[in-house]
Parts: C-alpha cells; sequence; structure tokens
C-alpha cells in the first residue's frame, strides 16, 4: 500500500521559506512522476510543481521563481522549497503521485496535506 506523508508547514510571515517534504512508502519502485498540489479555502485544488519521470519540473505560473521541486536521491522523497511566500500562498499542500497505468500506478494516490498559512 503506497502512502504519501507530508511534513513542514506551519505559519510563517509573508517574505518567508519554507521547505515541505513527502515521504513515500510502500512503492516497489520509483518510477512515477510526483507532485505538489495546493488547496486553499473555498478554492479548487490546484497543480503547484510537477516533477515528470525525465526529470524535468513544471510549475504553476503564480510560482515561478519562487518555489522549487526536487527528489530525493532514492527517489522516495519529494521536497518544495518555497521563498518569498506571499498570503495568497496560505493553502493546504498535498504531495501526489499521478495516475499512469503505463508505469503500474492504476490510481492517484495524495498525502494527507500540510497546512501552510503565510500572514502579511
Amino acid at each position: 500500500q503506497v502512502q504519501l506523508v507530508e511534513s513542514g508547514g506551519g505559519l510563517v510571515q509573508a517574505g518567508g521559506s519554507l521547505r515541505l517534504s513527502c515521504a513515500v512508502s510502500g512503492s516497489r519502485d520509483s518510477v512515477y512522476a510526483m507532485g505538489w498540489y495546493r488547496q486553499a479555502p473555498g478554492k479548487q485544488r490546484e497543480l503547484v510543481a510537477l516533477i515528470n519521470i525525465d526529470g524535468s519540473t513544471n510549475y504553476a505560473d503564480s510560482v515561478k521563481g519562487r518555489f522549487t521541486s526536487s527528489r530525493g536521491s532514492a527517489k522516495n522523497a519529494l521536497y518544495l522549497q518555497m521563498n518569498s511566500l506571499k498570503p495568497e500562498d496560505t493553502a493546504v499542500y498535498y504531495c501526489n503521485i499521478p495516475r499512469n497505468p503505463r508505469l503500474g500506478v492504476l490510481i492517484d494516490y495524495w498525502g494527507q496535506g500540510t497546512r501552510v498559512t503565510v500572514s502579511s
């Protein structure tokens, strides 16, 4: 059973930084994409960053130049370095392994989320 566990959220002032982590357990291999999503109160969940299988990374326009996502050397961890945080970055952040049947990932996997609050 694949499990994702996020950590690192908290309260920070605008302009500050946080580093989120996502630990993956129960996966038999590491060939899959991984991403970060966030959901602010009253809004839909949105993609923040996606690390593709080839290692390339896509970012939402709203976080480009401020956020950096990376994977651990063993590929069983995902990180999100968030700099120059803004109040509009306030949300619950979720780690995700997207469904990809070609790679044997038959469903979307999600963590429980970690809350980030940015005060102005």
